[in-house]
């Protein structure tokens, strides 16, 4: 496995929508292991491909508190099939978003269906932080950060704040 670089807002690429994947192989079930590893090692509960700069439709998430009896779950192709008109708050970070927390709004309660690491067919009940969880990195696929559902004014004062971030990195 492969810890790969996350890609941080602003960049292009995150605003790019992924593209379903035809079928589940080697190439995507390496991916998949890439990607938690790197969302292990960034101390994530998600990520989405194309936080890497693969514009395909995979996700894999790991929602358990406890470090020590990881949970992976990998999304590929994920379809919200319902959403539950109540919502919940929580506050949610992200990895392309580095050290920048927002309260969101999102349905409470979601079904999805989607391929498994093997490829089959799954279909699940979300609820509480997994449903929250698998909404923020749908909205990945789709080219959205959490930062788009802010105030105007919010949203681009993180922004300058992360330009001004990797502005100042020096490059050897």
């Amino acid at each position: 496995m492969t810890i790969k670089t996350i890609i941080t807002e602003p960049n292009k690429i995150l605003r790019q929508v992924s593209k379903p994947v035809e079928k589940v192989g080697k190439e995507e079930q390496q991916l998949m292991d890439d990607m938690l590893e790197t969302m292990y090692s960034a101390n994530g509960i998600g990520l989405a491909a194309i936080q890497i700069g693969v514009p395909k439709r995979i996700i894999v998430m790991d929602i358990n508190q406890d470090k020590n009896k990881k949970k992976p779950m990998y999304l590929v192709n994920p379809v919200i099939k319902n959403k539950d008109n109540l919502k919940s708050t929580y506050e949610e970070g992200c990895l392309s978003v580095p050290n920048q927390f927002a309260e969101v709004d999102r349905p409470k309660n979601c079904d999805i269906e989607y391929l498994d690491y093997e490829g089959e067919k799954k279909f699940l009940k979300a609820e509480g932080l997994l449903a929250t969880c698998i909404q923020h990195e749908m909205d990945h696929l789709e080219g959205i950060l959490f930062i788009d559902y802010l105030s105007k004014l919010k949203k681009s004062m993180i922004v300058k704040k992360l330009s001004k971030m990797k502005s100042s990195r020096i490059v050897v």
